[in-house]
């Protein structure tokens, strides 16, 4: 009788320390560890490409996620510190604490060696600009008779010579040749002179042939000058490279017929 009390109190015991031992496991697996692991639950990462970091930082506090910045780089039409790049990508389901890696807008621009503008056309020079993260400034015709020809390079009033260190997505301001010059003298007298050698005068002056008017009904031989503009006046000045109008005797020649 009492080895039979004895056997069922230790099964009573053995059932109860079964009983403990499964709703241990039980409330482990199934309460404590999904309590900490989150687990079944997920956070949506916000889109924060083109935020400045202080919002963004405050928008992932809030979602209970952090950022860790692991690359910068310059874009001189964006702000200082704005996100560039992030991943995860936005809408991706990620853990509560998981870090988002970023990307930032540097504060200050690196330091880059001025390329060569001088000599070549403006669209080429813009073209160039635009490949070292430049821009284009302000364009001033100066006298030249190099027309459209980059003459000099300015950034921020200073003069620049190619190779110098300037700081990228500088403006540049360029000096551009009008095609014109500076030399300036008397505008030379053509009337009363064959076109042809009004012609072969002018253009061995620097000068270029306008407009060329034919007029009927004149006295004087066919192809002679009759006028011109500019005046040949006392005192009158033209630069190289500008245009004479001439006025002809005569019928406009048709061109194939000798």
């Amino acid at each position: 009788m009492f080895k039979a009390k004895s056997f069922l109190s230790v099964l009573i015991h053995l059932l109860l320390m079964a009983v403990v031992m499964v709703a241990l496991v039980v409330g482990f697996f199934y309460y404590y560890l999904p309590s900490t692991t989150n687990h079944g639950e997920s956070i949506a990462v916000p889109r924060i490409e083109g935020m400045q970091l202080a919002d963004a930082e405050e928008l992932l506090e809030e979602r209970s996620l952090r950022f860790f910045i692991n690359d910068s780089s310059y874009n001189s039409n964006l702000a200082p510190y704005t996100i560039l790049t992030q991943d995860p990508a936005p809408d991706v389901s990620v853990k509560e604490n998981r870090k988002i890696y970023i990307s930032v807008n540097m504060k200050n621009a690196p330091m880059i060696k001025m390329p060569k503008l001088i000599d070549g056309s403006v669209k080429n020079a813009e073209l160039i600009l635009k490949s070292y993260d430049l821009k284009k400034g302000k364009i001033t015709p100066v006298p030249d008779l190099q027309q459209n020809a980059v003459l000099k390079q300015f950034v921020n009033g200073q003069e620049v010579k190619p190779g110098e260190m300037i700081p990228k997505g500088s403006v540049v301001d360029l000096h551009v040749g009008d095609g014109l010059g500076n030399t300036e003298f008397e505008v030379p007298e053509v009337i009363g002179m064959p076109v042809d050698e009004a012609s072969v005068l002018l253009v061995g002056q620097g000068l270029q042939i306008g407009n060329i008017i034919y007029v009927q009904g004149s006295e004087e031989p066919d192809g002679t000058v009759l006028k011109q503009r500019p005046f040949a006046e006392v005192g009158a000045k033209i630069r190289v490279g500008e245009l004479v109008d001439l006025w002809v005797a005569g019928e406009e020649p048709v061109l194939g017929i000798d």
